[in-house]
């Protein structure tokens, strides 16, 4: 080819490339300019400024709360002892605003207390004496040497040490435990003042705020992540007291017991739970926050263990169904369960069904409302109030008294011949059902012996085994009776029957409603 035809191609081709960008500003440019003539001038400064913004940097703060931040080391006792443990109440959940055993966690089997394990067999069934090396973190406090995590890093524990970022190795003391919010308390001593942290208010944090959260995952050691708070509030059904904060920053196993900061370098949260499908991060995280923690901390160092207002009832959330079931213009408050004999709610009559509306004034919108305000509630201390039965208001005063050790819970009482109505085959509860169901001596109610697939009640979570004790807040003593009450509402007219059963599984009290639509009798 030609050198002249070479020429003519190039500028061909740089004339074509011209024209093109030509088009393409033209594109661009022509909604900017509309813009520009639909709206006032921008004030291009700020807007420049605001882009140009840097995100914070971490490391002032990492830098000076990280030599606070130790990891934990445990051996723990043999599988069989740590049984033993659990079995002799040290973890009894009893108490005010502690609910029944089902329904489950919303997260069900994805919930996971996340601390780390080593040694053989790592996942599997360990021999019956085999002693294991569990991975945690903690985080000082005082500068003589206390120390923060949770209980279920330490609970089994035989041998507990305290390990810093820089390699340093101390044995422990543990100073005291509460199962029901999860924390424990940790004394190491050492021959010169330690680094440590200060509490921060989680009750200003928002939804939205910058944290910080540093621990040992995976027995990694020093591990600094970060996210924002995802949620408030959360209610997690690992306790009576739930009130977690959820997080995106990436903890997993061995984050167990370390902090969550704010932009201040200040403790809002102490890491506890995460929710995941495989045991990883999957950036949903809870943490117990610090208005909760601090409290208890504080009783732990003082007592050694804590001391909490009780009221003797067990409580449940009240759901539409069972606020129609009760009367109610709208699902709120706590609804008792169940009342212990001899407690401070039985000594002023509160009783099965009630529905507590207020508590020293306060309105209760949540059910776990209450176990927090009587738990902050001074031993000794009356408070008034606002019961919801049978249709109308009741104003009650009871003195808090400090919560046992293990709260006994009562319920009404009987027996009778089988009978089936709704669906459900009933049965009178003997004593050969009684020991085998484990209900307690005291109950008095009917045996669901077999529930059909297309019983309205099947919905309900209603099994096999489960003691009804009362239908539409008429207790109930035999099969017969039963049976009857629910044929009454089988056979009533209109759509929207209700039924409110108080069922009893394995000792432990729960109402269930529903409304029963039309062809379901």
């Amino acid at each position: 080819m030609s050198s002249s035809n070479l020429k003519e191609i190039s500028w061909h081709r740089a004339r074509f490339a011209a024209l093109a960008a030509g088009v393409s500003l033209c594109f661009i440019g022509a909604p900017m300019a509309l813009a520009e003539n639909a709206s006032p001038p921008l004030n291009r400064n700020a807007a420049a400024a605001s882009a140009i913004t840097p995100l914070p940097s971490f490391g002032p703060l990492v830098k000076k709360v990280m030599p606070a931040v130790v990891n934990i080391r445990v051996t723990e006792r043999s599988p069989q002892v740590a049984e033993e443990m659990q079995g002799n109440g040290e973890n009894d959940q009893s108490g005010p605003g502690n609910g029944p055993n089902f329904p489950p966690s919303p997260f069900g089997q994805f919930l996971h207390r996340f601390f780390g394990q080593q040694g053989p067999g790592f996942g599997g069934p360990m021999p019956q004496q085999h002693i294991e090396m569990a991975l945690g973190s903690g985080f000082i406090i005082d500068p003589s040497g206390y120390i923060v995590t949770n209980n279920h890093v330490v609970k089994n524990g035989k041998k507990i040490t305290v390990v810093f970022q820089d390699g340093s190795r101390h044995p422990a003391k543990l100073i005291g435990t509460d199962p029901k919010t999860d924390l424990a308390l940790l004394k190491i001593t050492a021959d010169h003042p330690l680094p440590y942290v200060s509490w921060g208010n989680s009750n200003a944090a928002q939804v939205g705020d910058w944290v910080v959260a540093v621990g040992n995952p995976f027995g990694l050691g020093g591990t600094v992540s970060s996210g924002i708070i995802s949620a408030r509030g959360r209610d997690i059904h690992a306790g009576p007291y739930d009130d977690f904060l959820q997080l995106d920053a990436s903890i997993n196993r061995g984050n167990s017991g370390g902090p969550t900061f704010n932009l201040e370098g200040q403790v809002i949260g102490i890491n506890t739970a995460i929710y995941s499908p495989n045991g990883g991060s999957v950036g949903i995280g809870f943490a117990i926050p610090s208005s909760l923690a601090q409290p208890v901390i504080a009783q732990l160092r003082e007592h050694g263990k804590v001391e909490r207002g009780w009221l003797g009832v067990q409580i449940q959330t009240v759901t539409p169904d069972l606020a129609k079931g009760l009367g109610l213009a709208k699902p709120e408050g706590a609804l008792v369960a169940d009342v212990t004999a001899g407690g401070p709610a039985a000594k002023v009559g509160i009783k099965q069904g009630d529905v507590i509306l207020t508590y020293e004034g306060h309105d209760l919108a949540k059910m776990r409302d209450l176990p927090l305000e009587v738990a902050d509630t001074p031993i000794g201390h009356k408070v008034p109030l606002k019961v919801w039965r049978d249709g109308h208001d009741v104003t009650l005063e009871p003195t808090i008294a400090e919560m046992p050790a293990h709260p006994q819970r009562v319920a009404e009482n009987g027996n009778g011949g089988a009978a089936s109505a709704m669906g459900l085959k009933l049965a009178p509860l003997t004593a050969n059902l009684r020991h085998e169901l484990h209900v307690e001596k005291d109950v008095k109610g009917v045996v669901v012996m077999q529930v059909a697939p297309n019983s309205p009640l099947a919905s309900l979570g209603v099994e096999r085994g489960d003691v009804v004790e009362a239908i539409n807040r008429h207790p109930v003593g035999t099969p017969e009776q039963a049976a009857h009450q629910l044929d009454q509402v089988a056979h009533e007219k209109g759509n929207n029957r209700s039924v409110l059963l108080l069922l009893n599984r394995h000792g432990v009290n729960q109402y269930v409603a529903m409304t029963v639509q039309a062809g379901n009798g």
